[in-house]
């Protein structure tokens, strides 16, 4: 029987299974594809009618299929260049991978990294096909337990299907809990650098065209990650495997306490900092990316100072707002709602000068319903009395200009997870805070899943240009990741990701996210705090109202 495959506009009749490879043509820029908007792998063979759509590394849905294969192909080159070595993809500084070998005794240097780049090379230039099989759970087992990799061996039995994916290439075998290329020639764009203790490995990302993005160093950044992989191990909230372990040896109540009782060290030290400094600080400046929990944050700071005899006072950037036809617009001559000038600047410098001076002021108040500013309260700040403000651009200059920074204490906050499905495969700091968003929009605002997946694209592009270089310039970062979170979430997420159909434009997305909740125990939230950063996501919060 015949079917219809559509692409580039054409349709052509087949009277035999077709691989979207035999469809889309042999070019290297594609890595993947939409099969009726499905990410299928370019070996994917249909059988019946088809929308395909070709995807490059310039197309964010591409993305994990091609670091996932570049993950495989480091792995393997690892594998043959250092037989007994076990090494652990992370994420890190630049928007890279970053390879730590775990094996004691094996030191990374320049040597190493030449020598890995040379056998990649080989690999890539070799074309070795990446073929996929479908076996039980427990063959996977035998294979991964002959390959020394007794961490994917563990996380199988969190698996809920009965069967594994594994694939093979030139007699190497792996499984990156993605799609992957149809052979290692397709990943030929990547950079290697030595980066004490490791390697650095750059790829290219969408959000610059499909190219290898200079690397940048970020200090601040770079250590908060290597504290928040510290922690973990410490903690054995490394993985998935540990978390759950602990969840089922320990508890519901001893992890979540963990979670929360290390929020509170962070609290403890940032208000000592604040209380050493009181004399000169006079704005306390807060700001992250999308999700971060800055408004618990904040509360929970107040408090913190409080119990320090300070007694600090909040004023949030969003009362500053410019009406929306005031607001500059993006490339597609839309309001751009993430630009610091969609905020009106000069006032806000104007008001913070003139509280700071000890003058009585008249704050404006966003109406959200009606769109523009309305009065807001009236205040007058004491000499003592420091000012918290709260938003995407308080860490940005420009809207405090008119302050000297010695009297301006800057806080970085956003979730710094350091955990991993396996030793190679990392999980995505950006998915736990698209999950967070998700689940708070639908509980507070009345958003589905797919109305918040439709924002974030532009809500991450606004985080790239105008919050993520202002961490390095922080005098604190506050790690607002909790390791039962996303346990705890699954039971709250896993039912709007379900309900994306195949046919919506987000259900790779969603498919996507599913794939990495399935491996988490459940948690119940009884015992989560009220005044929890988790709260803010799931609810039941004490500063709801506040």
């Amino acid at each position: 029987m015949s079917f219809n495959i559509t692409f580039n506009g054409a349709v052509k009749t087949y009277d035999k299974p077709v691989s979207v490879l035999d469809v889309v043509g042999k070019s290297r820029d594609i890595v993947c594809a939409y099969v009726n908007n499905r990410v299928r792998e370019l070996t994917y063979v249909m059988e019946a009618d088809s929308t395909v759509v070709a995807l490059t590394v310039k197309d964010r849905d591409a993305k994990p299929t091609y670091e996932a294969s570049l993950r495989f192909i480091v792995a393997m080159a690892m594998r043959n260049i250092l037989p007994k070595a076990d090494i652990r993809f992370s994420y890190n500084v630049s928007r890279s991978i970053f390879l730590q070998v775990l094996t004691p005794g094996i030191v990374v240097n320049p040597q190493m990294v030449a020598k890995l780049e040379k056998e990649m090379e080989r690999i890539v230039k070799e074309d070795y096909p990446l073929v996929r099989s479908i076996v039980s759970k427990e063959e996977a087992k035998k294979v991964f337990t002959k390959e020394g990799y007794k961490d994917k061996v563990e996380i199988i039995q969190y698996r809920p299907e009965k069967t594994c994916h594994l694939y093979d290439c030139n007699g190497y075998k792996n499984y990156m809990y993605n799609r992957m290329v149809p052979s290692t020639g397709y990943v030929n764009k990547w950079k290697l650098k030595y980066y004490h203790p490791g390697i650095v490995i750059q790829y290219p990302r969408p959000e610059v065209g499909g190219e290898i993005p200079p690397f940048e160093e970020a200090p601040t950044f770079g250590r908060t990650l290597k504290r928040a992989h510290q922690w973990a191990v410490a903690t054995r909230f490394d993985s998935i495997v540990n978390i759950n372990h602990r969840i089922e040896k320990d508890g519901d109540i001893d992890v979540i306490t963990l979670g929360e009782q290390r929020h509170n060290r962070q609290l403890c030290e940032l208000g000592q900092l604040v209380e050493d400094n009181k004399e000169e600080i006079r704005l306390i400046c807060i700001a992250g990316p999308s999700s971060s929990g800055k408004t618990t944050f904040a509360n929970r700071l107040r408090i913190e100072l409080l119990s320090r005899g300070i007694d600090p006072i909040r004023i949030s950037m969003d009362d500053y707002y410019l009406p929306r036809d005031q607001a500059p617009k993006d490339e597609n001559g839309e309001p751009d709602l993430e630009a610091v000038d969609a905020l009106d600047v000069a006032l806000f410098n104007e008001n913070m000068a003139d509280l700071i001076s000890g003058e009585e002021v008249e704050l404006p108040k966003f109406d959200f319903k009606l769109g523009h500013r309305v009065k807001g309260r009236t205040l007058k700040v004491p000499d003592n009395q420091p000012i918290i403000i709260e938003g995407i651009h308080a860490l940005n200059d420009r809207m405090t200009e008119s302050i000297p920074q010695h009297q301006k204490f800057k806080i970085f906050i956003a979730p710094q997870g350091q955990i991993n499905i396996d030793n190679h495969n990392p999980l995505s700091l950006t998915d736990l805070r698209l999950l967070r968003r998700i689940v708070r929009d639908y509980q507070f605002r009345g958003s589905s899943a797919i109305e918040t997946m439709s924002m974030w694209a532009s809500v991450r592009k606004g985080e790239f240009k105008w919050i993520y270089k202002t961490q390095e310039g922080a005098n604190f970062v506050f790690n607002s990741f909790l390791p039962e979170e996303l346990s705890v979430m699954k039971k709250y997420a896993m039912p709007l990701l379900q309900a994306i159909e195949v046919e919506n434009p987000y259900f790779p997305v969603a498919e996507r996210l599913i794939r990495m909740l399935k491996f988490f125990d459940d948690m119940s939230d009884e015992w989560v705090p009220c005044n929890s950063i988790l709260r803010e996501f799931i609810g039941g919060s004490c500063y709801a109202d506040v």
